[in-house]
């Protein structure tokens, strides 16, 4: 093992904002989850965790407030990276915003991305939102949301599609994905030592399809043999055991349209759909010990600030056999063929074993369920399940975590920009270019992280007519065309008991306060979404 170089020049720290896909609240072991994540969870466990963190409910929104500090809707991609201009959104990130890149770069930084932009219309022509024009020296991944970890499209190289690359016998996306971090960080270290860089990890996984290495899939048999029922009640066991959860936590009542696990034919492929989504997990988790161990043999770690989150809550999409290709291909194209020509069969098909190239699965809506303990819902709506997520913060150099090693207090994507710059010591500014930016939406999260006190700051969220306000322990959360529910968060975080009928005048002050944020933050009103695609013909994947 080689030696640590010479201490840098500049004492500002690196920074990696690790980005799981459409990861659940429970997943990771530190947070409860059966999964054996032990690199991501040396994250939590020597940092600290943030128990009411939240996303934006869906992939390319969490990345346009990720890397802006604004809001989705600020920064034109209220929905996903699609063109719905000029009467809906672009779908591209907009001019009038400056990335966490941008900001950096701008103060001396060197940038990296390995894995996921999606956020970009044009994912085939190089244009003004691709990474590359937007701060990052360099850049390796995808441009497109989703697809084969075997064969993923739009794969590239600064601006060069390299898909060939996916040709190669045993190519996986997952761990070139964390390959072309850990060659990122050895190469900065070689060639500009002394500069710190900032690197964003997106990994696609654990985003269907299920798609895993075989021995990783074998770790997990029989480990979710017991079904989602009990294991449940035993992560939520374990969420009170590790201090994130008090010990009165109300389990969310299970989703009537989950089956009793008792009832459930086909509990072997069943199993099998959550073994393969652990081993997707897993293998990211490798990845980020190859990047943790890389950092501490250059003798970087320490003073590495290391985020880690998930872009969204478990994703409860199911994929029908009858209509799968109409679900897939709304989004991505569908790989047809293996890489040894064989057909891939898409579909959640009972007794058809996920995992391999030749499948296209995902693992559904009752171990989403699962993965979302203890709360009800999921991707795309706004209640705890589909915005919650564990965030852990990593630097032993500037944060002494044992001061406060679990923070309770309610923070949001906006806030992450703010809180890297100001570690950073780099300013966000007023204008890009000749184009004057919103000021950031959000506040830096170091004085809490350090263990001081802050005030509670009013949180926002509203993804395709969900919509939903947090106030201290008030929230108010409705979903699209149905009435507004209000829930006591200190006391009932899994949204279990809905006083909106015993507290109107709570319900009147939030709901005045989410009406002027979102006309503040051009969100478009669901019913004119979808009276436009109805005009364009433009059908919606099913729920």
């Amino acid at each position: 093992m080689s030696s640590p170089r010479s201490e840098r020049r500049d004492a500002r720290p690196d920074v990696v904002v690790i980005l799981a896909d459409d990861m659940g609240y429970s997943d990771i072991g530190c947070f409860g989850g059966e999964i054996e994540t032990p690199h991501i969870d040396r994250i939590g466990r020597e940092g600290v965790r943030l128990t009411q963190f939240y996303n934006t409910a869906r992939c390319s929104p969490s990345r346009a407030s990720l890397m802006t500090g604004l809001h989705p809707h600020q920064v034109g991609v209220g929905i996903l990276n699609f063109d719905d201009s000029p009467d809906g959104y672009p779908g591209d990130l907009a001019e009038e915003s400056v990335t966490i890149a941008e900001a950096l770069k701008g103060a001396g930084y060197a940038t990296y991305l390995s894995g996921k932009w999606h956020l970009s219309s044009d994912m085939d022509n190089p244009n003004a939102s691709w990474p590359t024009r937007r701060g990052f020296d360099r850049f390796f991944g995808t441009l497109e949301g989703a697809g084969s970890f075997y064969q993923p499209r739009t794969l590239t190289r600064q601006e060069t599609n390299v898909e060939e690359e996916g040709e190669q016998p045993g190519w996986f996306y997952t761990d070139a994905t964390s390959e072309h971090a850990v060659q990122f960080i050895e190469e900065h270290d070689r060639d500009r030592h002394d500069d710190p860089f900032f690197l964003y990890l997106g990994y696609t996984a654990p985003h269907w399809p299920l798609h895993a290495h075989e021995e990783d899939i074998a770790r997990y048999d029989g480990r979710f043999d017991a079904g989602w029922d009990r294991l449940r009640e035993e992560r939520l066991e374990r969420l009170v055991k590790e201090g994130l959860f008090e010990g009165d936590t109300e389990l969310a009542t299970r989703d009537p349209r989950v089956p009793a696990w008792d009832g459930v034919p086909d509990k072997d492929w069943e199993a099998r759909r959550m073994e393969v989504y652990a081993a997707q997990v897993d293998r990211m988790d490798q990845g980020v010990g190859q990047v943790l161990a890389t950092l501490e043999r250059l003798g970087r770690l320490d003073n590495t600030l290391v985020v880690f989150l998930s872009d969204n809550g478990g994703c409860a999409e199911e994929m029908p056999p009858d209509s799968v290709k109409d679900f897939v291909t709304a989004f991505v194209p569908l790989k047809e063929q293996t890489r040894e020509g064989e057909t891939v069969v898409p579909g959640n098909v009972p007794g058809l074993m996920p995992g391999s190239e030749a499948t296209y699965q995902s693992y559904g809506r009752s171990w989403a369920h699962l993965s979302n303990t203890p709360f009800r819902e999921y991707k795309h709506w706004v209640h705890e399940g589909g915005i919650a997520t564990p965030l852990l913060v990593r630097w032993p150099d500037g944060i002494d975590s044992s001061v406060r090693p679990v923070l309770d207090r309610p923070f949001q994507l906006v806030d992450v920009l703010p809180t890297v710059l100001d570690a950073a010591g780099a300013p966000y500014p007023a204008t890009r270019g000749e184009v004057a930016v919103p000021p950031a939406e959000g506040r830096s999260m170091l004085e809490a992280l350090r263990g001081e006190e802050v005030p509670d700051k009013d949180l926002f969220w509203e993804h395709e007519g969900n919509s939903a306000v947090r106030s201290g322990r008030w929230k108010l959360v409705r979903k699209h065309g149905q009435d507004w529910e209000l829930f006591d968060i200190a006391a009932d975080r899994t949204e279990q008991h809905d006083l909106a009928a015993e507290q109107p005048e709570i319900v009147q002050v939030l709901a005045q306060r989410y009406d002027a944020w979102a006309e503040r933050c051009g969100v478009i009103p669901r019913q004119v979404v979808l009276d436009l695609y109805a005009r364009r013909g433009k059908g919606l994947p099913p729920e």
